[in-house]
């Protein structure tokens, strides 16, 4: 049936893809933003069900995450870590971090999320196709759906919340940004791509000046991006790869154009499989200016200069990672030195997913697997590239990892069962687990304090200025449903982590002076007010780090850069530190960063900071 469904789908889009010339014209989107039948993952689930009723059906053959040998460190939870001086293990303190409710009223269900530069302001929107939402446009807008007939969409689809106050701020989207993808430029706009139906081959900009609202181009790209990723290149441009039945990959051309095509890309045609569990693969550039890219258990670097794949690397045992099996990815924090560094080593983490392929069409027969518990790292620079596996505390499905200002992971939302899809997961994971990459293999893992708030299918998070993690979203619904299973989720919550402790507060920075935008290896002087006469220097760390944009599980574009520390000079009260900007864009791509001092594991509150 889903195979039937799914040519359906494809069908329409093979007749339109014929008149491209239509949409020079002014909201030529309205072509597209008819109803379509649904492909297989975007089947409606049964929201109305019992969260418990997977335990009522025995699973055949549901062996989660099999440990082989001693590959696979089983996690020492909350067990003093033995990292180095700058990275203690501040749970121990007892404090496992505290939730908040900040908002009971997102306006929109936050699909997709991302910290924008400057003005301090989340972005957060989900889509058109609803044509609902719990926010209207203002003064009485409204998009014209169709001329002839004059159905008209009235609704807000996406808005900014101010991170300070909870104030929405309402946005005008036309094209549809279903399971888009996105990212940050060098001054700090939203670049858009991707999303459903007209909103499929779509470049969209967003700015950060007041007034701002979205600029879209339903024609820029060559081929349909639906569930595909957009990376920063070195040069502060962008790959987009993959896609629904998009076994290929572009470069975002200059605002106001449009590719003639794409490039194609077998890898992805060799890693799809009946479930396409190769969908959102993680996209990161390496310090090499390469571009790494892991979809389902593989992953390659390709080159953006010659568009070849220069690296094939080991296949990841244990599982399937992508959506809708959907695990987590993140780029390990980059560790830079003073000076006399050729090379910068990097790391990826891959955590969760699902040990079955066919976890999704099972999840569509009330059948939900229990998701993997492992953690994967692997270096893909230097020639001894090996996934060296562990286990997190809980089995994990649907997460997001975001990188905190003092360098650990942050694993939290998602499930325990089954998979990404409209009702297709179970027993919701509420409680977050943080991950120290510097500590002893077996006693990386910390469990911390739960959230109440089921954050499943369609949820979100943000690294905030002053290190707080901000979480909304989650909407396992075909629509705006508030009597479901799990409901269309409209509370945002902030998470505070362990180093947010009131008990450290005096040992928290303030940074009172620094440059608001450096040059690549140039010295950066920062002046910081913290207690005590003297600070030694290594009980600091100073970092950069490029907000994620968030959708589905895939943290995009996320970057934690540790800056090599050239001198501390203290007073009384105020210090004077000493650090070296990236030596390359290959490093720290151009655009905006927020900027932390880290002392003895408490991090400043961050400011923003320009490379270019």
């Amino acid at each position: 049936m889903a195979i039937i469904i799914k040519s359906l789908f494809i069908l329409p889009l093979f007749f339109v893809s014929g008149f491209a010339e239509k949409f020079d014209q002014p909201n030529a989107y309205q072509v597209l933003n008819k109803e379509h039948i649904l492909g297989p993952h975007e089947l409606f689930g049964n929201p109305f069900g019992n969260p418990d009723d997977y335990k009522k059906v025995k699973v055949p053959d549901d062996f989660g995450t099999q440990i082989q040998g001693d590959d696979v460190a089983a996690p020492v939870s909350n067990k003093p870590q033995n990292g180095p001086p700058d990275s203690p293990n501040l749970a121990t303190l007892g404090f496992k971090g505290a939730w908040e409710l900040v908002s009971k009223n997102s306006g929109v269900s936050a699909m997709h999320a991302i910290l924008l530069p400057k003005i301090n302001q989340v972005l957060m929107y989900d889509a058109t196709i609803w044509k609902i939402s719990n926010i209207r446009l203002p003064n009485g807008e409204c998009r014209i759906l169709n001329k002839t007939t004059g159905e008209k969409d009235c609704w807000c689809h996406s808005v900014l919340y101010d991170i300070n106050n909870a104030k929405l701020t309402p946005l005008e989207l036309h094209t549809d940004t279903w399971c888009s993808s996105g990212g940050l430029d060098v001054n700090g706009n939203l670049v858009s791509t991707g999303g459903f139906q007209g909103g499929a081959n779509t470049v969209r900009y967003l700015g950060t000046c007041k007034g701002c609202n979205w600029r879209e181009y339903p024609t820029a790209l060559a081929d349909r991006r639906w569930y595909s990723t957009q990376a920063t290149l070195a040069d502060g441009g962008f790959i987009v790869v993959g896609g629904r039945d998009a076994f290929s990959y572009e470069y975002i051309p200059a605002e106001g154009k449009c590719n003639a095509k794409p490039f194609l890309f077998e890898f992805l045609r060799q890693t799809t499989d009946p479930e396409e569990n190769n969908l959102y693969p993680f996209v990161f550039l390496s310090t090499d200016g390469n571009v790494f890219i892991f979809a389902n258990s593989r992953s390659v670097l390709l080159s953006p200069k010659s568009n070849k794949i220069v690296r094939e690397f080991p296949v990841l045992p244990g599982g399937h990672r992508n959506y809708p099996a959907s695990g987590m990815a993140a780029l390990l924090p980059l560790k830079l030195k003073a000076e006399g560094q050729t090379m910068v080593n990097t790391e990826v983490l891959i955590c969760g997913g699902s040990a079955h392929k066919d976890s999704y069409s099972k999840a569509e027969k009330n059948i939900f697997y229990t998701a993997l518990q492992d953690c994967a790292r692997m270096k893909i620079t230097g020639n001894d590239s090996v996934w060296r596996r562990e286990l997190m505390p809980t089995p994990r499905v649907m997460g997001d990892m975001m990188i905190l200002p003092t360098g650990e992971a942050l694993i939290l939302n998602g499930a325990k069962r089954g998979a990404s899809g409209w009702g297709f997961a179970r027993e919701p994971n509420f409680a977050p687990v943080l991950y120290n990459p510097r500590a002893k293999k077996g006693e990386r893992f910390t469990e911390l304090a739960p959230s109440n708030i089921p954050r499943m299918y369609h949820s979100v998070s943000a690294v905030l200025p002053d290190g707080k993690v901000l979480v909304g979203g989650s909407n396992t619904n075909n629509g705006y449903i508030y009597d479901a299973m799990y409901p269309t989720e409209l509370r945002i919550e902030k998470f505070s982590p362990p180093y947010l402790n009131p008990a450290l507060a005096k040992k928290r920075p303030v940074i009172q002076g620094m440059p608001s935008a450096i040059t690549y290896g140039g010295n950066v002087a920062v002046q910081i007010k913290l207690e005590g006469s003297q600070v030694q220097q290594q009980d600091l760390k100073v970092a950069m780090y490029c907000p994620a944009f968030t959708t589905h599980g895939v943290s995009m574009n996320q970057r934690l850069i540790d800056l090599g520390l050239k001198e501390v000079k203290s007073n009384v009260g105020t210090h004077t530190i000493v650090a070296v900007a990236p030596p390359s864009n290959m490093i720290a791509p151009p655009g905006f960063y927020l900027f932390s001092v880290v002392y003895q594991g408490v991090p400043s509150v961050a400011k923003w900071v320009q490379i270019k």
